[in-house]
């Protein structure tokens, strides 16, 4: 499984980078805007920090605008993924893009069909979030593996980005149903690698060492 990190923090970025376990960036609109920084600029300093896609979304919701944001996003560096939304004239432009060698994410989905549709306009990912499905009464991760079935039985190549992830619990549902990638929010991504008895058992461990070690 793949680690994206779901933030437009630089100091976040760089404390999971060091650990050598984020694989790709994934920001919003929303994330982009508590950063206070100048959308490119930022965006470049992402795709230095971490060697794999970054998805960086466009604010136009007209075909042309988002060919047009879409291809400038592109150019910021070859590791940008343009996310385009789910809707009629998102996946006009997400066939367009793709077409021009511009890999896109579509974003804002919640179902199988609308995975389906991505899949067909040639995404190079699409991104279902399980955390507003979850918010909402319906159980995301089963249009994860609906989405998985579906890109199985007709072999597209549109991988899925499990996004909106709540917590830890997300990340092991979509291992265990083997999804390729899960975007996590840096608190997620830090509580993954916490449990309550290790820490319990490493002060245990030190504290008996510091009673045997031998003296100097």
């Amino acid at each position: 499984m793949k680690f994206f990190l779901d933030t437009a923090n630089l100091d976040e970025l760089r404390k999971a980078a060091a650990m050598g376990l984020v694989d790709g960036v994934t920001t919003n609109p929303s994330l982009v805007a508590k950063e206070k920084r100048d959308f490119h600029s930022l965006v470049r300093e992402i795709c230095e920090i971490v060697h794999g896609p970054v998805s960086a979304e466009v604010v136009a919701t007209d075909y042309e605008g988002m060919l047009r944001e879409g291809r400038i996003l592109a150019k910021i560096h070859e590791n940008v993924v343009v996310k385009i939304p789910m809707i009629a004239e998102g996946l006009r432009a997400i066939r367009t893009l793709e077409s021009e060698r511009i890999r896109v994410n579509c974003t804002l989905c919640f179902s199988a069909n609308q995975c389906l549709l991505a899949a067909k306009a040639g995404a190079s990912f699409v991104s279902p979030f399980i955390g507003r499905l979850d918010d909402a009464g319906h159980d995301g991760m089963d249009v994860i593996a609906q989405a998985m079935q579906i890109n199985r039985n007709y072999d597209f190549q549109t991988q899925i980005i499990v996004a909106s992830v709540r917590h830890p619990l997300h990340v092991v549902q979509a291992a265990t149903i083997g999804a390729p990638i899960v975007t996590i929010p840096y608190k997620v991504f830090e509580a993954l690698h916490q449990h309550p008895l290790t820490e319990l058992g490493l002060a245990r461990f030190l504290s008996d060492w510091e009673k045997a070690k031998p003296s100097k």
